[in-house]
């Protein structure tokens, strides 16, 4: 009797397991309360031309967007916010900006904060190398003609204060400690093509 049912509650959870992997929400078992907004981004809408990157044949004002959050699980040592994007013609997707280490008494971070020569970024934080070969926040600029691009945002809970990850740290390399140190995670995505 529970046979035929079996299937339909198995592609159920696959869906929301696809969801949490693009950042469309909180981590599995995770406190709805738990959320990453921005005054600046629509989810589900597209990027606008100040947070546009600045080369690569796009000219852009490449300025990281302003960000906040709520909701924090319990046990959060530090947060850690990424911005991926999953269709770069890569074969392993593109990372635009890693920041952590952001301290644990944060809610927000400036925009701006993804220039590392600033000072808007929390005392403390980090930022990898990108897939741009520089650390900090590089925006979005798809190839010509793709349909537009997700750029996935992503915030951390992580349950350790600093993660061990020293200056000059690849995007790939930090990304492999936030799941290893994650409590939770959720965020949204935008899109953007040319």
């Amino acid at each position: 009797m529970l046979r035929p049912l079996f299937p339909a509650v198995l592609l159920a959870a696959l869906c929301m397991l696809s969801a949490i992997a693009h950042g469309a929400g909180p981590a599995a078992g995770g406190d709805p309360a738990f959320r990453l907004a921005s005054d600046e981004l629509v989810p589900g809408g597209r990027v606008q031309p100040r947070h546009v990157y600045n080369g690569f044949g796009c000219s852009g004002g490449n300025l990281s967007p302003a960000l906040s959050w709520s909701g924090a699980p319990g046990g959060t040592r530090s947060f850690a916010i990424t911005v991926f994007d999953p269709d770069a013609p890569t074969g392993h997707g593109w990372w635009h900006w890693l920041i952590y280490d952001i301290p644990a008494a944060s809610t927000t971070l400036a925009a701006g904060a993804g220039d590392p020569a600033s000072g808007k970024a929390p005392p403390g934080s980090m930022q990898a190398v990108t897939d741009f070969g520089t650390a900090g926040f590089g925006g979005p600029c798809p190839p010509p003609g793709d349909k537009p691009h997700r750029y996935v945002f992503t915030l951390y809970a992580l349950s350790v204060g600093k993660l061990a990850a020293g200056r000059g740290a690849t995007a790939a390399a930090v990304d492999a400690m936030l799941n290893a140190g994650m409590i939770e995670k959720t965020g949204f995505t935008v899109y953007y093509g040319r």
